[in-house]
C-alpha cells in the first residue's frame, strides 16, 4: 500500500482560507457590503452574533500569517478575492485600495516563495448585487465575468493560474435553497436558476482570464454518494442526489450538457439539448429550462478547465425520500469517528471519489488539485485527531494516484481557525489557533506534523 511519502515528486503542498473568514476590515478602504455582512446582521443568522467584522484581522495582519506559511514549507496558498474589496456595488468603478491589498498580499507570497493561488468567487456577493437578484439574476454572471477581467489585469503578471468560483454547489444549497448562508433565500427548488448562473459566470470569467494567458480552475465540494441500501427505491435516490451534489456543477463544464434532473421536475430534454422549453405552465418547477438560453452551455464549456479542485470532506449516504418535496433523503452513516463538526471521518472515501472522477470522465477530466480537506477539532494546541485525519486522507490520496488518477497538490483547510460561516467562531479547522480576543496566533501539532510531512516528501523526491 502506498503511503502520503510515495505522493510524485513535484506535488504541491498549500493551505486554503477565503476572504471573508478571515480578512475582517469590513468598513476599511473602501469595501462594500457582502452579503455576508448583511446576513451576520440577522438576529440568530449567525450563532451567538458572531461575523467576519474583524475575523482573524488578516488584512493587517497578513505578514505574520504569511511567516507561518513560510515556516510550513509550502507550496502555495489559496485564498480568495473579497469581490466588494475590489468592486463595492459588483460593478462599474474599481476600488483602488482594495486592489492595492491584493498587491500586497501576492508580493509578499512571492517574496516568501510560496505561490499564490486565488479564489474570485468564495460565497461573499457584494450586496448591491443581490439586491438586483444575486445568482437568480443572469446579469450576475456578466458582472463576474467583468470583475475577473479587472483582478486579472492587476494581478495576472503574477498569478498564473486562478479558481472562478468555490463550492457553487454548497452556495446554491445552503445559500439560495436552504437559506442558512448568506443571502439567506429559501427556495428550496426554486433556487436551481443560481446553478445555471454561476456556471455561466465561470465560463464568462474564464473567457476574460484566458484572453489574457492564465490558467482556469473550479473548486467545488464532491462528494462519494452512497445508497442506504440495494433496493431500487434506494438507488434511484442515490443516483438523484448524485446528479444534483456532484453532476450538475461538473457534467457541463467536462461534457458540455446537464445530466438528467427530471428527478427534480426539470424537463429531461435539457440534457439532451443543453436547451429546454418553457413547461412551467405544464407544472414542470422549477423552470431551470427557462434560464438556459441557446448557447450557454457551449459558453460553459468552451474554456477547458486546466485543472479542476476538489474540495473533500466525507462520503453522502442516501435513502429513498420521506420528504414530498424532494426525490432522496439523507441516511447517516454510523459505525466511523466523527469530526467536531459530527462529520463522519471516512478516509477511503476520497479514494473512491478521485477513481470514480476518472472513470466518469475518462480523458474529459483534467489534473486535479484538492483544493480543501480538514477538520473541526475542539483541541486547542495538541490536536492528534487532525493529525489522524490528515495523515488517513493523504494516504488515501495516495492510493488514488497509485491507482492512475492524476492528482498535482493537496491544499488543507485551513491555515488558521476562521469565521466557520453560520457557525461563527465555534468551527476550529486550524493548523493554527487563534485566540480572537487577542489574535494571538500558535501553530498546533498538526502545523509541525505538516511541516515534517512536507519537508519529508521533498527529501525522499530528491533522491
Amino acid at each position: 500500500m502506498p503511503d502520503r511519502l510515495d505522493l510524485p515528486a513535484g506535488f504541491r503542498w498549500g493551505v486554503s482560507t477565503a476572504a471573508y473568514q478571515i480578512e475582517g476590515a469590513v468598513e476599511e478602504d473602501g469595501r462594500g457590503p457582502s452579503v455576508w455582512d448583511v446576513f451576520a446582521a440577522r438576529p440568530g443568522a449567525v450563532r451567538e452574533g458572531h461575523s467576519g467584522a474583524v475575523a482573524c484581522d488578516h488584512y493587517h495582519r497578513y505578514p505574520e500569517d504569511i511567516e507561518l506559511m513560510r515556516g510550513l514549507g509550502l507550496d502555495g496558498y489559496r485564498f480568495s478575492i473579497a469581490w466588494s474589496r475590489v468592486q463595492p456595488t459588483g460593478a462599474g468603478p474599481v476600488n483602488p485600495a482594495g486592489l492595492a491589498f491584493y498587491d500586497r498580499l501576492v508580493d509578499a507570497l512571492l517574496e516568501a516563495g510560496i505561490a499564490p493561488l486565488p479564489t474570485l468567487f468564495h460565497w461573499d456577493l457584494p450586496q448591491a448585487l443581490e439586491d438586483a437578484g444575486g445568482w437568480l439574476n443572469r446579469d450576475t454572471a456578466y458582472r463576474f465575468g467583468e470583475y475577473a477581467a479587472v483582478v486579472a489585469d492587476r494581478l495576472g503578471d503574477r498569478i498564473p493560474t486562478w479558481i472562478t468560483l468555490n463550492e457553487p454547489f454548497v452556495h446554491m444549497v445552503y445559500g439560495y435553497a436552504l437559506g442558512i448562508h448568506a443571502p439567506g433565500r429559501a427556495l428550496m427548488l426554486d433556487a436551481l436558476p443560481a446553478a445555471h448562473h454561476q456556471l455561466l459566470g465561470h465560463g464568462l470569467a474564464s473567457a476574460a482570464l484566458r484572453e489574457r494567458g492564465l490558467e482556469v480552475m473550479i473548486a467545488n465540494n464532491l462528494t462519494p454518494v452512497w445508497p442506504a441500501s440495494s433496493s431500487d427505491a434506494d438507488l434511484a435516490a442515490a443516483d438523484a442526489y448524485d446528479a444534483l451534489h456532484n453532476r450538475l456543477f461538473t457534467d457541463p463544464l467536462l461534457l458540455g450538457r446537464y445530466p438528467d434532473l427530471s428527478a427534480y421536475g426539470v424537463a429531461p430534454d435539457l440534457s439532451a439539448y443543453g436547451v429546454a422549453p418553457d413547461l412551467s405552465a405544464y407544472g414542470v418547477a422549477p423552470d431551470l429550462g427557462g434560464c438556459v438560453h441557446d448557447g450557454d452551455l457551449k459558453l460553459i464549456s468552451a474554456t477547458p478547465l486546466d485543472g479542476l479542485g476538489v474540495n473533500y470532506y466525507n462520503p453522502t449516504r442516501i435513502a429513498a425520500p420521506t420528504d414530498p418535496g424532494l426525490p432522496f433523503a439523507e441516511a447517516p452513516i454510523d459505525g466511523v469517528p466523527r469530526t467536531a463538526f459530527d462529520w463522519p471521518v471516512v478516509p477511503d472515501g476520497l479514494r473512491e471519489l478521485l477513481t470514480g472522477l476518472r472513470d466518469r470522465y475518462g480523458a474529459a477530466l483534467p489534473p486535479i488539485t484538492i483544493t480543501e480537506n480538514g477538520c473541526s477539532t475542539t483541541a486547542a494546541i495538541d490536536d492528534q485527531p487532525r493529525i489522524d485525519y490528515l495523515a488517513g486522507h493523504l494516504d488515501a490520496l495516495a492510493e488514488a494516484v497509485a491507482q492512475g488518477v492524476d492528482v498535482r497538490g493537496y491544499y488543507t483547510w485551513s491555515l488558521m481557525d476562521n469565521l466557520e460561516w453560520a457557525e461563527g467562531f465555534n468551527q476550529r479547522f486550524g493548523l493554527v489557533y487563534v485566540d480572537f480576543e487577542t489574535q494571538r496566533r500558535a501553530p498546533r501539532a498538526s502545523y509541525a506534523w505538516y511541516r515534517h510531512l512536507i519537508a519529508a516528501h521533498r527529501a525522499r523526491s530528491s533522491r
